[in-house]
């Protein structure tokens, strides 16, 4: 059977855009307590990225809250029936920022940087050429059946980059447009000033007519949590996206101008888990994870430390998705055991171990990492609490392996070919990139689990792949899942089409618009 997607004009802007007669202008001040490297989306995973790159680049398509594809530089698109190719018909009055035409051209050499730069290398895997037949046509050619291609093309995962720009030779993780971007998005770069903000203007020639509704977005960046819920309460800033904090989260539901909400976080996924250095001589032995494993309460963490917003994770597939595996061991709290591991493995005087984690959100990670040092203490294991000073810091340790124990938020979007496969391939232990293998995990009967996984088309035949996949990780553990994060956000209630898609903040947010003045 063949598919074909052809949506676009008049029906694509009523099916995304409930309230077509938005307001015009105004300024949307967005809150972060992270610091991107850049703003290039294509070479860089994770939200601090994500957030801005979703603004100033489009991509092929994107999905309204419904997970629904919808077009976006492609106008329409089809599936052919063997898989193994999908075609991409183009917008014909998109242009970048600098006025130059966005080209079939264009895409095919995005996708293909994507492929070779991005951690994430699963999602392109299959990809073995675009073709461009004319100006408005790419073909994308596979090697294999991709379910999961589609998703791939979504804003936060498949920016279009301009050929003109990034096609001088120079390597694209370090080029200097990954701080002056030029994309064909709904915004265009004012200003990055790291570690403060990022200022994006209205893009006045936006393929989409009548669109974006914003003049400036400023993406400000607050380390300090309660300055941050001050800049809210006192109407200094307008959204709080990727609130996970319960302090956070009831604090700001007291606030009558302020909506919160738990809703746009459906494609992500994300996970907060404890990480092992599998290459580390003292836990390379599967025991001393298990035993750390059953020291663990993970009721605790989410009931005591997270006061109840988060909920338990037993594995590598967020719960709430249908290839989760329930019968995975979930390594209730056993001292007894986790001590007989231990002398098992040879540590029966105990060990010293460091843990790092992400700055900026002590709930979710530094509050657990301190709960380690007193817990793990009771198997005789002595940790020491590593902190980084900002992110890149943290990032730079962990994907360069430099680290024995971890905490990590890591995002199954949407499809685990996109989002968990990176995790446990072997080929992707590469070092240096973050939210790849950084735990140098290597099996060779996951890999070809996961790589049968990733061409299999039947949902049942793909469950029972992942439940396989599931149960061997969950014995070796190169990750102790500990919580589903409660991803949620507070903004403006005057705010109309507030981010609910399945990317959420990470979605061009051109249809965002003021009801009234502020």
């Amino acid at each position: 059977m063949k598919f074909a997607r052809i949506l676009g004009g008049v029906a694509a802007l009523a099916l995304l855009s409930p309230f077509a007669a938005a307001a015009e202008g105004g300024s949307l001040v967005i809150l972060s307590t992270q610091t991107p490297r850049h703003l290039n989306g294509a070479v860089q995973s994770g939200t601090a990225t994500a957030v801005p790159s979703t603004q100033l680049f489009a991509s092929p398509l994107r999905y309204d809250a419904e997970w629904n594809p919808q077009p976006y530089l492609a106008e329409s698109w089809e599936v052919s029936e063997d898989g193994l190719s999908v075609t991409l018909n183009l917008v014909k009055t998109a242009t970048f920022h600098d006025g130059k035409p966005v080209t079939s051209e264009d895409v095919a050499f995005s996708i293909m940087t994507t492929k070779e730069n991005h951690p994430f290398k699963s999602m392109f895997a299959p990809v073995e050429a675009v073709e461009t037949p004319d100006a408005h046509t790419a073909i994308i050619r596979l090697s294999q059946p991709h379910p999961a291609l589609l998703l791939a093309l979504s804003p936060a995962l498949a920016p279009v980059i301009p050929k003109h720009v990034y096609g001088d030779g120079q390597d694209p993780k370090s080029h200097p447009a990954n701080t002056a971007p030029v994309g064909s998005g709904p915004f265009m770069l004012e200003s990055f000033t790291p570690g403060e903000a990022t200022i994006l203007k209205k893009n006045p020639n936006f393929f989409r007519e009548g669109y974006p509704k914003l003049d400036e977005i400023i993406i400000r960046i607050v380390k300090d949590e309660n300055a941050l819920l001050i800049a809210m309460e006192n109407g200094e800033a307008d959204i709080f996206p990727f609130m996970t904090s319960s302090n956070s989260i009831k604090r700001m539901q007291g606030v009558e101008r302020l909506t919160v909400t738990d809703k746009g976080y459906a494609g992500i996924g994300p996970i907060n888990w404890l990480a092992f250095n599998t290459k580390s001589e003292k836990l390379s032995d599967k025991r001393v994870r298990q035993a750390i494993a059953y020291a663990i309460d993970r009721d605790f963490i989410t009931k005591a430390l997270m006061r109840g917003v988060a909920q338990p994770q037993r594995g590598p597939i967020i719960e709430s998705s249908p290839f989760f595996d329930a019968s995975i061991p979930a390594y209730d709290v056993d001292l007894d055991k986790a001590n007989a591991l231990m002398a098992e493995a040879g540590f029966a005087d105990g060990m010293e171990l460091s843990v790092d984690y992400i700055p900026g959100n002590d709930e979710q990670q530094k509050n657990v990492a301190e709960y380690l040092k007193s817990q793990l203490k009771k198997i005789g294991i002595e940790v020491s609490v590593r902190p980084s000073p900002d992110f890149p810091t943290w990032a730079g340790r962990v994907s360069s392996h430099d680290f024995e124990l971890t905490m990590d938020v890591v995002f199954n979007w949407g499809d685990p070919v996109i989002g968990v496969h990176r995790t446990y391939l072997s080929s992707n232990i590469v070092p240096g990139v973050i939210w790849s293998n950084t735990q140098s995990y290597a099996n060779a009967a996951v890999d070809g689990i996961l790589n049968k996984a990733a061409v299999e088309t039947d949902p049942a035949a793909r469950k029972a792949l992942y439940a396989e996949f599931q149960m061997i990780v969950g014995d070796e553990l190169p990750i102790y899942w500990l919580n589903a994060s409660p991803y949620h956000t507070a903004y403006d209630s005057r705010l109309g089409n507030a981010p609910m898609t399945i990317w959420g903040p990470m979605s061009p947010l051109d249809e965002v618009y003021w009801k009234e003045p502020k």
